[in-house]
C-alpha cells in the first residue's frame, strides 16, 4: 500500500502542483485516486499549470517549456556527441511532462552548448518548428561548424526568423521575443518603462564579437507568472533592456545569463528585473562564477538561487546549499528543476535529486 501511494504521489505531481498533490493524496481514498489517473492521457494537458525543466546538459542549455494545453517548447539542445546524452535527457524530461513532440524549438544563438544537440535530437523526437536569429555572426571555425550541422540536421523542417517583438505562438501562454541578433525590443506590451536607479553606477561594456550578444531572448508570460530567457546575452546588450528605463519589469524566474558567466548579469540589469528565483545552468567546471553569483544572490527581493551543478571551482560562499543544487559532485549527473506555474504568480520547484519541493506564493 505504502509503495502505490507513493507512485500515485509521484503520478498527480506530475500532472498537478506539488501542493495540490499532496492534497489530493491525503482527502481521497486509493480508489478515488486511481480514477484521476484513469482520465490520462489527456489528464497532464488539461492541468491548468505552466511546466518549465532546467534540463542538466553539462554547462550548455536546454530548457523544455509545457503550456498548460500541452504545447511544448525546447530552447536549445545542449552538446552533441556523449552518444546523444542530452538528446535523451530532453526526452526523459518531454516524458515526465506527457508530451512526445516539440511543437518549437528555439535556438538561441549557435555555439556548441546550445546548438551542437540538434543533430541528435531530430534523430530522436519530432519537432513542429525551428526558430534562430538568422545567420550566424561569429567568425569562428567551430561557430560556422556548428551552424552548418545545424542547417544540414533542420532540412525539411520548418525554420522560421525571429526579430525582437514578434511573438511565438504556444497556445496558453504569451510569448514574446525581446533581443535577436543583437537587436532589442523597444517595449514590451502591457510593461510600463519605469526609470531603473541602477543605471547610473553602471559602467560602460565593451560589446563582443561573438554569438553571445546576438542571442534569441524571450518573456514568457502565464497569467501573472513571468520566466525569462535570454540565453547567454552580454553585459553591453543587456544595459539597452533597463537602462535608462527597465522595459522589462520584474519577473518571477529568471534563468541567469550565460550560465552565470562574468561577461553577462550586470547589476543594473539583474536588479532591475528583480527575480524572485534565479536558476543558474552551469556545470560542474563550467561558469557559476564567483561575481555573477553574488550579482544575483544581492538581488532586491530574490528567495532562492539554484543551480544546476555545484562548482567545483569556487568555494562554499559562492555555491547554493546543497537542497538548491541538482547535481552535487561525486554524485550522479543529469538531475534537473522542474518548475510548476500558476497563473496567479504562484509557482513551485521541485529538485529531482532529492524529490524535495520548495513553493513560492504569489505577489
Amino acid at each position: 500500500m505504502k509503495n502505490a501511494a507513493s507512485f500515485l504521489l509521484q503520478s498527480l505531481r506530475r500532472m498537478y502542483s506539488p501542493r495540490l498533490a499532496r492534497v489530493l493524496t491525503t482527502t481521497l481514498p486509493l480508489a478515488g485516486l486511481c480514477a484521476i489517473l484513469a482520465l490520462a492521457p489527456s489528464a497532464r494537458a488539461q492541468a491548468k499549470h505552466l511546466l518549465i525543466y532546467t534540463i542538466d546538459v553539462e554547462g550548455g542549455q536546454s530548457t523544455l517549456i509545457v503550456s498548460p494545453t500541452g504545447a511544448s517548447m525546447l530552447v536549445d539542445t545542449g552538446w552533441g556527441g556523449n552518444d546523444g546524452r542530452d538528446a535523451k535527457r530532453i526526452e526523459a524530461a518531454m516524458k515526465d511532462a506527457g508530451v512526445t513532440k516539440l511543437d518549437h524549438v528555439l535556438i538561441t544563438h549557435f555555439h556548441t552548448d546550445h546548438v551542437g544537440g540538434v543533430p541528435n535530437l531530430v534523430a530522436r523526437v519530432k519537432v513542429g518548428e525551428f526558430l534562430d536569429h538568422g545567420e550566424n555572426r561569429e567568425d569562428s571555425d567551430i561557430t560556422r561548424h556548428d551552424y552548418a550541422a545545424y542547417l544540414k540536421a533542420i532540412k525539411g523542417t520548418p525554420r522560421r526568423i525571429i526579430h525582437p517583438g514578434d511573438t511565438i505562438k504556444i497556445p496558453g501562454l504569451t510569448t514574446i521575443v525581446l533581443t535577436a541578433d543583437g537587436e532589442h525590443i523597444k517595449s514590451v506590451p502591457g510593461v510600463k518603462p519605469e526609470p531603473n536607479p541602477y543605471c547610473a553606477s553602471e559602467p560602460k561594456w565593451t560589446l563582443d564579437d561573438t554569438e553571445n550578444p546576438r542571442s534569441a531572448g524571450v518573456l514568457f508570460r502565464y497569467g501573472k507568472f513571468r520566466f525569462l530567457d535570454l540565453g547567454d546575452l552580454t553585459k553591453a546588450k543587456e544595459i539597452p533592456l533597463v537602462c535608462p528605463d527597465n522595459l522589462i519589469g520584474h519577473v518571477d524566474l529568471y534563468l541567469v545569463n550565460h550560465h552565470g558567466m562574468n561577461l553577462s548579469n550586470s547589476k543594473a540589469f539583474v536588479f532591475a528585473i528583480h527575480p524572485r528565483v534565479a536558476i543558474m545552468d552551469n556545470g560542474a567546471h563550467k561558469a557559476g562564477m564567483p561575481e555573477a553569483y553574488d550579482t544575483v544572490h544581492a538581488s532586491p527581493g530574490l528567495k532562492a538561487l539554484y543551480m544546476l551543478h555545484i562548482n567545483e571551482t569556487s568555494d562554499a560562499a559562492h555555491n547554493s546549499p546543497a537542497p538548491f543544487v541538482a547535481n552535487l559532485k561525486g554524485g550522479s549527473d543529469g538531475n534537473y528543476f522542474k518548475v510548476v506555474a500558476d497563473s496567479n504568480g504562484s509557482f513551485s520547484v521541485l529538485n529531482s535529486r532529492t524529490g524535495k519541493t520548495e513553493e513560492y506564493p504569489a505577489r
